[in-house]
């Protein structure tokens, strides 16, 4: 399972603003992952599931924090959960359940991201718990290793030393992790957003490639990666967007809400994709995917990520009725 990689870093002042624009403020709403957390602190991809993705997790506590949702009570206890299974060489594995064990089970999808997920998520602890010896130790070294998937003729990040090719959505999660902007400068280089853009972008067709593998430029089109690549830029506020965000997201959606809409049946619920057009004010679009995938929550096509968003919308009491129509 491979889902869409999307993190919007919000600072504080537009979080408060947008705290205050949604009545939030004061009154913060608790995110509630009942049936995806144990007393271990680990947070499964699903709804009672038996595998813990770290991705899938910092990604959807990353994303209830920017969008105002009280995570304290999750916090702690998953970095500790997460700190303790970290490798030697500072990246993470995939874990499945073994009775009351976590067991690593897989590799992770790609060291780049989720090394910069794991350092942001760190960030946003408490003082106190961050600057304990181990959390130190743990930032330490997986800056360091993502320092080595650089990749110097590009200035962008490669997966891992295994896979030896770049990705653009990981790029862009890696693009939120400030201090790696550091990292890949050089005084002959762009800065690393517009060395992503130039990697990336293709000015003849007016898209971005998925991979600098040569493959996939030629490879048949798919929701996912391709579909979602297009849209992932707004997910991190990326603002190299050719045309500008508004339009560039107008002619997204008007091409792929349909099929968008549809990929519960068969695939994932994909909210994140919910959360731009939130913050795109398109609010028929928001209540078009609860209306779709509200049926399939906590079922196998629902992942923890979709539980966030569900419960961002909650908090700004966007609900599904009365049915929107034309949801195609």
């Amino acid at each position: 399972m491979n889902p869409v990689r999307a993190l919007r870093r919000l600072t504080t002042t537009s979080l408060l603003v947008l705290c205050m624009a949604t009545g939030t403020l004061g009154h913060t709403q608790v995110l509630d992952l009942g049936g995806y957390t144990d007393t271990s602190g680990a947070v499964a991809i699903q709804h009672r599931g038996n595998t813990v993705d770290p991705y899938f997790t910092l990604q959807a506590l990353l994303l209830a924090k920017e969008n105002g949702l009280d995570t304290r009570g999750l916090d702690v206890p998953w970095a500790r959960w997460l700190l303790a299974r970290q490798k030697p060489d500072a990246t993470f594995d995939r874990f499945c359940r073994n009775g009351p064990v976590w067991q690593p089970c897989k590799t992770a999808d790609a060291d780049d991201a989720l090394l910069a997920l794991w350092l942001r998520f760190i960030d946003t602890l408490p003082a106190a718990v961050r600057q304990e010896p181990a959390f130190v130790q743990s930032a330490a070294a997986a800056s360091a290793t993502l320092l080595r998937l650089v990749s110097p003729p590009t200035g962008i990040y490669l997966v891992s030393p295994v896979y030896m090719h770049g990705l653009f959505m990981d790029n862009l999660e890696v693009w939120t992790y400030l201090p790696a902007h550091a990292a890949t400068q050089n005084k002959a280089r762009p800065s690393f957003g517009a060395s992503i853009q130039s990697v990336f972008w293709d000015p003849e067709r007016l898209r971005y490639h998925v991979s600098t593998q040569p493959e996939q430029k030629t490879a048949a089109s798919k929701f996912y990666p391709d579909a979602v690549a297009q849209i992932f830029p707004h997910t991190v506020n990326f603002p190299f967007i050719p045309g500008g965000a508004k339009a560039h997201y107008r002619r997204w959606i008007t091409e792929h809400r349909a099929e968008w809409l549809r990929q519960v049946e068969t695939d994932f619920a994909w909210g994140l994709i919910a959360t731009v057009s939130l913050h795109q004010g398109d609010l028929v679009s928001v209540r078009c995917w609860q209306q779709k995938a509200l049926p399939a929550r906590h079922g196998p096509h629902w992942t923890v990520t979709d539980e966030v968003v569900q419960q961002i919308l909650q908090a700004r009491s966007i609900a599904p009725q009365p049915p929107e129509k034309n949801c195609q």
